[in-house]
């Protein structure tokens, strides 16, 4: 069985392609870099991340980009001997206006490197591109209308003005002919990610809607003409949980349909998995699949019947699923960065972090404040479990206390919870809480001004528990046995996209990592020697 989601932890709008016997999914990055999640798999049940392409300044450059902006829907497709990647970096999330900028890029091969972006358009997000089997090429994007109010939060389906397809073509690199409006949507409204595949003589077009929160769903429609007009689904929705607040899988919507080399049918889909009493999705928003079957009118149903995707699903073929590692050290040992971690924004990590600085540590240069959109020392990696712990170890002198360093719980400027080591005046080195409340867009020191936690010199071991919707950070002398709880027990449950604002107030997922920070512009070094990720466990406490 495939056991959903395939891609636990912030992966939202999956888009799927195979090649022969190796399937890929490309998920959205937003503003962590470097941009696009590359997965791979031969079963459907066992995934591997294989590849980030967007890795040159060339290539994306996201600073100054506001939280959930960035790389939104990357759609990955593969035909004359290439892959073809394209996707959209999002400049503005408040106000009337989105500044969505659409590219494409290449590759003989995923491990490759990929060619620089050509842009394409700017007209709205969520791009993909169709090759049909005459060898043309189309494009396709969502239209943002601007003359709405329709912003961060509060979307409106005005602004969501019909899917937009107009022919690419590959030699000249630029789009030609006119732009067609193929597609206004259901009347549940708010339509976006399309893609489009063919079947049988039929052009059928999927597309997200209903938000990304909990009226969520993949819409279907079919036409004979690429161009339309495009007939519903008799269902209108062929993934959506929105009437059934009883499945585990909430918030289905925006993926995309594959099929097996013997022609077994599969639906990618963003996926959420609320925690009571909130229903806040504290993992973010997630990948999964379901098997699918075509029946005698011509149209694509779940296999199991009805919308609501399902935990369990039947693989292509009888298949043993791989058990990830219940606790995993990275120990910082090698030249790069392991796989598992990013930064936010910046082309130049170098500026951030180095590993050869002292070799057997991450050294990150303090920049600015955590939460800056520009040039923040943050590395971290996903939250995949409702319950895990992380340690770390730091090395850092500060000299002032705006020098602060640690380990950090983090989805954007308005929801994180950090524990860090900073210096007193009068104290020596303390650990300070640095918390966001949970009320946009106010943040707070959990030890106000002039207190915190003495620790004395050497190196500090630092960890966080979270249990569902509850953090506790613990401390301890490195090498001691047995850890401290330090501060309250705070609300975990607000680093999710349905904490602060709401769930379409920001939408991407919760980090655990290390930070460091120098606001004196001195840029001071913090040194971690390792960093724990362990599912499902506590420290032991003193």
């Amino acid at each position: 069985m495939i056991r959903n989601p395939i891609l636990p932890g912030f992966n939202p709008d999956p888009s799927i392609c195979r090649v022969g016997q190796d399937y890929y999914i490309a998920t959205s990055t937003f503003e962590w870099y470097p941009g696009v999640q590359i997965h791979h798999s031969r079963d459907l049940v066992n995934w591997r991340l294989v590849r980030r392409p967007l890795e040159r300044e060339s290539q994306l450059d996201m600073r100054g980009n506001p939280d959930s902006c960035g790389v939104w829907a990357p759609c990955l497709s593969h035909a004359d001997g290439r892959f073809w990647l394209v996707y959209t970096d999002v400049k503005r999330f408040d106000g009337n206006f989105k500044d969505a900028h659409n590219y494409i890029v290449t590759a003989p091969s995923i491990e490759a490197d990929w060619s620089d972006p050509v842009h394409v358009n700017s007209s709205g997000f969520d791009p993909s591109l169709f090759h049909d089997d005459d060898g043309r090429k189309w494009f396709l994007n969502m239209q943002w209308n601007h003359r709405t109010e329709s912003y961060g939060g509060m979307p409106k389906s005005p602004a969501f003005d019909g899917i937009l397809l107009q022919e690419w073509d590959p030699v000249a690199g630029r789009l030609v002919g006119p732009v067609k409006n193929i597609f206004a949507g259901s009347p549940l409204g708010l339509v976006e990610g399309p893609h489009l595949f063919k079947r049988d003589g039929w052009y059928y077009l999927t597309t997200a809607e209903g938000g990304t929160g909990y009226d969520h769903a993949v819409t279907m429609a079919r036409s004979r003409n690429i161009d339309g007009p495009y007939e519903m689904h008799p269902d209108v929705h062929l993934i959506t949980s929105k009437d059934h607040p009883e499945a585990r899988l909430q918030r289905a919507g925006h993926g995309q349909y594959v099929e097996t080399p013997d022609g077994q049918a599969y639906h990618t889909h963003l996926t959420g998995r609320p925690l009571p009493p909130g229903r806040r999705c504290t993992l973010g928003r997630e990948t999964a699949i379901q098997k699918c079957v075509w029946r005698d009118d011509g149209w694509l149903y779940l296999d199991g019947g009805g919308p609501v995707p399902q935990v369990d699903v039947p693989a292509p073929v009888p298949t043993a699923a791989g058990e990830k590692p219940a606790e995993t050290t990275y120990r910082f040992e090698g030249p790069a960065l392991p796989a598992d971690f990013q930064w936010l924004r910046t082309p130049k990590p170098e500026r951030l972090f180095s590993l050869g600085a002292r070799p057997g540590h991450l050294r990150l240069f303090g920049r600015e404040s955590i939460g800056s959109w520009f040039e923040q020392s943050l590395v971290a990696r996903r939250q995949e479990h409702h319950d895990f712990s992380a340690e770390t170890v730091l090395e850092f002198q500060p000299d002032t206390y705006q020098q602060v360093a640690g380990l950090v719980h983090y989805y954007n400027r308005h929801k994180f919870h950090a524990l860090g080591l900073t210096l007193h005046e009068t104290l020596g080195r303390v650990l300070t809480i640095l918390s966001c409340p949970g009320d946009y867009p106010d943040a707070r020191l959990v030890f106000p001004a002039g207190s915190g936690v003495p620790v004395g010199e050497g190196p500090v071991a630092l960890a966080m528990a979270v249990q569902g919707n509850d953090l506790q950070f613990f401390w301890r002398p490195d090498g001691a046995a047995r850890w401290s709880a330090i501060g309250p027990v705070l609300d975990a449950g607000v680093v999710s996209d349905e904490g602060g604002r709401g769930e379409h107030g920001s939408f991407t997922g919760a980090f655990a990592g290390m930070f460091c920070f120098d606001t004196s512009g001195r840029a001071q070094v913090a040194d971690f020697s390792r960093f724990t990720y362990r599912s499902g466990q506590v420290p032991t406490q003193g």
